[in-house]
């Protein structure tokens, strides 16, 4: 079977419009502002409203991506949400968007590789249009971290914030995903979590009284899985691709931790791409984060015909999703 060059067509994001300073973060976890700069580098975060959900965000995202490049919600085939945090456990928060979207013509579909997500996704949606190749594709990573934070716990409250980022996907004249490395390391399941609210601690009184449904995460055990598993996959990566990792024009991460990317950033090789950062400004928007960021590099002229980009994701599981695209301007 024959397959076909797949590139991205188009980007979009969306921000909730509640700022949240430092300081306010800094006043509800009993810290200094400066000492939540000092640790991430983050400045301030966006909160979704109270009347906003992931599914809300996601289509604000998806608006955006479509107009684009230049589609209608009815030429989208295949409609995929990357999310750990879904408006509720059913129905799928991809049928939610397509609903609000009126998308009647795509199949859609949920994925939960929580901050690796939208990689994962963007390498489904090639697989799918690569052997049906008059097929488009939406993208959407998002995630509402801001409902299952625990206050009382800095090292992860001061951290997060909810976004939305997407990409539509489609067949090109080049190829715009020139190749992919997906990684899963469940032995590291523990890392990151939230433990109650499923089949195996169900929500009840207790697990509500015990914090149980917050987000939980051991900070040092995940900077070190991402700089011991992280720059090799990426150099690997590129070495499928047949480029070196000094040839890459643009790096786009996982938007987790300032100074945690300024090492990775060092220690990968990557010193001389431009690596494109909203952190300082958004937090980190778990799956919504990598896609938020090419969307704003796009939108801001900062990606050039024939530039190679590098999009890498991690995060819980313990995953990792990397891939090289060559940027380009659709046929």
């Amino acid at each position: 079977m024959t397959e076909h060059a797949v590139s991205i067509l188009g980007t979009g994001s969306y921000a909730p419009k509640e700022e949240i300073s430092n300081a306010e973060v800094a006043e509800r976890v009993g810290v200094e502002p400066e000492w939540i700069e000092r640790k991430t580098q983050i400045l301030s975060r966006r909160y979704a409203a109270a009347s906003e959900a992931t599914s809300d965000l996601a289509t604000r995202a998806a608006q955006e991506a479509l107009e684009n490049a230049g589609l209608t919600c009815d030429q989208v085939d295949y409609l995929v949400v990357a999310t750990s945090t879904g408006d509720s456990p059913q129905p799928p928060t991809s049928y939610l968007v397509q609903n609000r979207l009126d998308a009647w013509n795509a199949a859609c579909f949920d994925i939960n590789v929580v901050c690796s997500g939208f990689v994962y996704g963007l390498m489904l949606a090639r697989s799918l249009i690569a052997v049906n190749p008059g097929a488009r594709a939406l993208v959407i990573g998002a995630d509402v971290y801001s409902r299952i934070l625990d206050f009382s716990d800095r090292r992860t409250a001061v951290l997060f914030g909810d976004g939305a980022g997407a990409a539509v996907v489609g067949a090109a004249a080049e190829p715009g995903m020139v190749a992919f490395h997906l990684a899963s390391r469940g032995d590291a399941g523990g890392l990151i979590r939230v433990e109650a609210g499923g089949s195996r601690l169900p929500s009840s009184h207790q697990t509500v009284d015990e914090g149980a449904h917050y987000f939980r995460m051991h900070g040092r055990g995940v900077r070190d899985f991402v700089m011991e598993e992280l720059p090799p996959a990426m150099a690997a990566l590129c070495a499928k691709a047949g480029v070196g990792l000094d040839e890459v024009d643009h790096f786009v991460p996982h938007q987790a931790n300032g100074v945690m990317l300024d090492e990775l950033v060092e220690r990968s090789g990557l010193s001389g791409a431009h690596t494109h950062l909203v952190l300082k400004e958004f937090g980190n928007m778990g799956s919504a984060a990598v896609p938020f960021a090419l969307d704003r590099a796009n939108r801001n002229n900062e990606l050039s015909d024939g530039d190679l980009v590098l999009l890498a994701g991690f995060g819980g599981g313990m995953s990792i999703g990397a891939c090289l695209l060559r940027w380009g301007v659709p046929a």
